[in-house]
């Protein structure tokens, strides 16, 4: 009997954490480059009354006899699939159009991924995140060249910045710009100049990347190193400037997800009453 009562209880306890993150999805909605998530279930450990038996010249083989002893979470995982792209018509917001991921890098020197693209300029001309973040590119080599010839890019990636002035000319505000392969352009006066190239990361496994807030996230043991490159390489995809990148949630099957949760959480919680009430009745017994 008492089997019975701590099966439900695990039902319920299980069930409400996918109500959590269900409502973390619907929560989460329209925030840019979100990626929801979804629990799995696995039965717990069963207990044998019986081991089964091999079949013998005289008898057949019989089946072992087990029962469950309730439910546990198996896993909750990330659905790395790309949100839609929505317009907003600013330069410096961006979206990837594959698998890739913008790095970012906090003041301690920790690099962090991110889908989120929307991007701008503080007071010392590097470009940022949301957070103060710093995206992270490849310069040119031998420092910015005007547009219009094959400039080549340093492999090693740093922040990207603008300068106040090249060449004794001052930088012309909103003249930031972004091509499809991250080329990072901006003019001076009346020159184009090439200032870098946005760096961006993939990963053998995305879904074992780690949330870190912020619509930030960090590499584990599971997802892989991240093997940096520009946009088009490795499966990245290309980049769209002037738009960003929507959560993936789909409301529709969030709200289902829920009322199944919501039922199956009722028909656990009277699995306990009924049991409490077939132990009431043994001990009614004795009167």
């Amino acid at each position: 009997m008492l089997r019975s009562l701590y099966s439900g209880v695990s039902g319920m306890k299980n069930l409400q954490t996918k109500m959590d993150v269900v409502s973390n999805n619907i929560a989460n909605v329209n925030t840019t480059g979100y990626k929801s998530s979804r629990v799995s279930f696995q039965d717990m450990v069963s207990q044998t009354m019986s081991n089964a038996t091999a079949p013998t010249n005289n008898n057949g083989g019989i089946n072992g006899k087990q029962i469950g002893l309730g439910v546990q979470t198996g896993s909750i995982d990330t659905s790395t699939g790309a949100g839609a792209p929505q317009s907003t018509g600013n330069p410096t917001d961006l979206y990837i159009g594959g698998e890739g991921y913008f790095v970012v890098r906090n003041n301690n020197g920790a690099n962090y991924y991110t889908r989120d693209g929307s991007f701008k300029l503080d007071a010392n001309g590097s470009l940022v995140n949301s957070n103060g973040l710093k995206v992270l590119g490849y310069a040119t080599s031998g420092g910015a060249q005007v547009e219009g010839g094959n400039p080549g890019f340093n492999g090693t990636a740093s922040p990207i910045t603008v300068a106040a002035q090249i060449g004794g000319q001052n930088y012309s505000n909103n003249s930031l710009a972004v091509d499809e392969n991250g080329t990072v352009t901006a003019k001076y006066g009346s020159q184009t100049y090439v200032l870098g190239r946005v760096q961006l990361a993939t990963f053998f496994n995305p879904g074992g990347l780690q949330k870190m807030g912020g619509n930030n996230y960090a590499a584990t043991a599971n997802s892989g190193q991240a093997v940096l490159g520009q946009a088009g390489e490795n499966g990245s995809g290309n980049i769209q400037s002037g738009k960003l990148e929507m959560s993936n949630v789909d409301l529709s099957n969030e709200f289902t997800e829920m009322i199944i949760a919501n039922r199956a959480y009722q028909a656990n919680a009277r699995s306990i009453t009924t049991s409490d009430e077939m132990l009431q009745e043994l001990i009614n017994l004795k009167r």
